[in-house]
């Protein structure tokens, strides 16, 4: 695994552009909870609405680590009841890689999803 840095530095054709490691964080985590039936982020416990818009919050439970310009995700996530969790797991993938890719030109190798449980509703 690559050393933790805290930019990723690319040379462009008219100069260097950083992206912060915690900017691409965010992204992958507001693009897990754009998927239907995931219900949150990290362990889940003690996550409200409110907090569900907080870059950090977004963030939490999730881990990058960028080597050779490919990144590698690992997500934490909770499904909502009734969602099958390998299709939320699946479009969860789905959705960080194009999120990722699509903001940053860096190349999604490896997006690993841990379900570490179902939210019943109240």
């Amino acid at each position: 695994m690559a050393e933790a840095r805290e930019y990723i530095s690319r040379e462009e054709e008219l100069g260097r552009v950083n992206i912060s490691e915690e900017v691409l964080t965010a992204i992958a985590g507001a693009a897990a909870m754009e998927v239907e039936g995931v219900e949150s982020i990290g362990s889940g416990l003690g996550n409200d609405v409110a907090a569900m818009v907080n870059r950090k919050t977004l963030s939490k439970g999730v881990r990058l680590s960028v080597e050779d310009d490919q990144v590698r995700v690992n997500i934490i996530i909770m499904v909502q009841f009734g969602y099958v969790v390998p299709d939320v797991a699946r479009a969860v993938q789905e959705a960080i890689i194009s999120g990722v890719e699509n903001t940053s030109g860096l190349q999604v190798n490896e997006v690993n999803v841990t379900v570490t449980g179902v939210s019943f509703p109240q």
